[in-house]
């Protein structure tokens, strides 16, 4: 986000923008994947989002005191906000020493709660707001091949799958020089997955959750995040297909790969 604190329909029309390219890329089948942003600053959601209600927060998150978030309801369909952002987004503002928010929804609102892996955003946006972002987001979906890949055994080494996954085109390199993390399985929405993911959040862009999906993140703009699933969906989808044809292909060289970075000064520690 360019703007300090962007407005509240310049944010909805990002939503609904990442939802329908998600979908599109087939991350999302039915009600499957969900987004938040998180903010600093005043946003004014009353005339979009006018009935407010009290709710617990998943966790105690006091830095985030006073800050909006605006996320995904249970249930929803991302590639239907973009048309309906009322029925499938709630915004929270939390409220002083982070364990409650008011939770504004418009009167066509769909859903009971927020998405069942709200407590995994909030804990990404907890740590990054620490950090000192002003803006941050969250996306969560299910791209087919990276979460194929994630139940192949030998895709569960980080270092195997990265060696992998990097070597396709000098974009993938340059855009997740940290590389793609990896979480083992743990039940989704559990505490379990939500404190494994922010802590490989916190040196990761992307996270893939084993036999489960991705998660990403970035403090420029909810459709960062989202390019950056773009990214590691397309290298897994050029890793898939070099599996199907029986593996004629190497790939760039780790050469290759080291001069790519040399010459646009990007650092990475994986070739």
């Amino acid at each position: 986000m360019t703007e300090p604190s962007p407005s509240l329909e310049t944010l909805l029309d990002a939503l609904g923008d990442c939802g329908w390219r998600l979908a599109d890329l087939g991350a999302c089948e039915g009600a499957a994947g969900n987004l938040s942003v998180c903010l600093r600053g005043a946003l004014e959601v009353r005339g979009a989002f006018p009935l407010e209600e009290r709710v617990p927060l998943p966790l105690a998150v006091p830095g985030l005191a006073g800050a909006t978030l605006v996320v995904s309801g249970s249930g929803r369909r991302l590639r239907e906000i973009q048309a309906r952002p009322g029925a499938n987004l709630a915004c929270l503002v939390v409220d002083p020493g982070g364990t409650t928010a008011a939770m504004f929804t418009a009167p066509e609102r769909g859903f009971r709660q927020v998405t069942s892996e709200f407590n995994s955003h909030l804990a990404v946006h907890r740590d990054r707001m620490a950090a000192g972002a002003g803006f941050h987001a969250v996306v969560h979906a299910q791209p087919p091949h990276l979460t194929f890949l994630s139940h192949i055994p030998r895709y569960q080494d980080p270092r195997f799958l990265n060696a992998r996954l990097l070597r396709w085109q000098p974009e993938t390199i340059l855009n997740l020089p940290e590389g793609i993390g990896f979480a083992p399985f743990q039940v989704p929405g559990s505490a379990e997955l939500s404190l494994q993911n922010a802590t490989l959040c916190r040196t990761h862009q992307v996270v893939l959750w084993a036999r489960h999906g991705v998660m990403s993140r970035s403090e420029d703009s909810v459709q960062r995040a989202t390019d950056l699933i773009e990214y590691a969906e397309a290298a897994a989808r050029y890793e898939y297909l070099n599996l199907a044809a029986g593996e004629p292909s190497e790939g760039l060289g780790a050469e290759e790969i080291r001069a790519v970075c040399a010459a646009c000064g990007v650092e990475q520690g994986w070739f």
